[in-house]
Formats: C-alpha cells, structure tokens, sequence
C-alpha cells in the first residue's frame, strides 16, 4: 500500500515543474519574447535540471518524458504568466519568488531521487543542487544574463544547505517531516538572504 511518500514526491515534482516554468515564463516576458520564446524559456527551466540529473544517473527516458502532464503544467504555467503577470506583482519580484519555491523543492526532490537510486549521500546533495539550479542557469545564459549560480549571492549554497539538513533529520523525523523542513530551510535561507542582502562576499574578499 502506497505510504505518504508516495503521494508527496510526484507532488513535489509537479509543484517544482509548475513554479520553475512561472519563473521563466516571466523571464522571457521580461525579456519581450514572442509566445514560443516564453514557452521555451519556461520549459527549459522547467526541465533543465531534473533533465540533467537523470541522465546523469541513467534514468532513462528522462522523467518529463513519461508524462504529458509536464508538458500541461508548462502551457499552465505560460498562461498564467502572460495573462495574470499585472497581478503577480513587478516581474522581477515574481520571478524572485517562483524561483525561489522552484529551487527549494528540486532540491530535495533530486536528492531523494539520486538517494533511491543507491549514490552515496555526498553524491545526491550534489546532484540535488545540479536539479535546482541548472534550469535557472539555462534560463539565465538564455536570457543574456549572468546566472545567479555564478553570483556572489546565496543560491547554490542555500540548496546544499538544506540538503545537508535533510540528510541530517531524515533517520529522525521521517522522509515526510524531514523533506518538508528541508524544503523551508532552502526557501527561508535564500529569501531572507536576497530580502537582507546577505551573500558570501566575505570568502572572495579573503582570498584577495
């Protein structure tokens, strides 16, 4: 019988394909990209990542690919994003926050995966961080911009940090308890972190 997990990983996925694909719907709007651009730009972000990860760890055909439902999600979601974009609020600050969801539930949703498929724990915090960061790095280089990965800021390093909690209060609380606390911690480090600008500056300027 299926047990909580069960329900709570594809959800994972298809909120995190939903808010990924928001996040570059409004990046190519932001951009004046015609329809196909925004539906490219949203479905690589979508997909960029876990696309990445699952090839990497010879999961084939890739998981978008065994559903039309992603698909779906990504027209949704450039709907949503060309038709509501005025009541999302200022581009930049939407794209900020579907970004910001998107890579808190990729990042344990690869971790996970790269966990059930037996690599060791160092390797799936690795690839947990290459699922939720990659397709922003694709919709950043396709937008003409630096990717935030590339920053000063703190991105990658909010994904490895609640990766790192994840695998620390799992044998604990429990894959549902646990992945939810990690998904906040990633959100909450790296909204407070853009909201107070917070960065790790401080590293590049000591080796300086």
């Amino acid at each position: 019988m299926p047990g909580p997990i069960d329900y709570l990983i594809p959800f994972i996925d298809y909120a995190g394909t939903l808010v990924f694909a928001v996040s570059g719907a409004l990046a190519g709007i932001r951009r004046k990209f015609d329809v196909f651009g925004i539906f490219l730009m949203a479905l690589v972000t979508a997909i960029g990542g876990g696309t990445l990860r699952d090839l990497l760890i010879g999961s084939t055909p890739v998981s978008w690919m065994l559903s039309n439902l992603y698909v779906y999600l990504v027209i949704g979601a450039v709907a949503f994003a060309v038709l509501l974009y005025p009541q999302i609020g200022k581009l930049r600050k939407g794209m900020f926050l579907f970004d910001t969801i998107g890579i808190a539930l990729y990042t344990i949703l690869g971790l996970q995966k790269a966990l059930s498929f037996g690599l060791s724990p160092l390797i799936a915090v690795m690839l947990g961080v290459v699922s939720a960061t990659f397709g922003g790095v694709i919709r950043d280089v396709l937008s003409g911009e630096v990717p935030l990965i590339f920053r000063r800021e703190i991105y990658a390093s909010a994904c490895l940090l609640g990766a790192v909690v994840f695998l620390l209060i799992d044998s604990w609380l429990g894959d549902e308890a646990g992945m939810s606390i990690a998904i906040a911690v990633v959100f909450l480090i790296r909204f407070f972190a853009v909201k107070r600008k917070w960065s790790l500056s401080f590293l590049t300027r000591s080796l300086n």
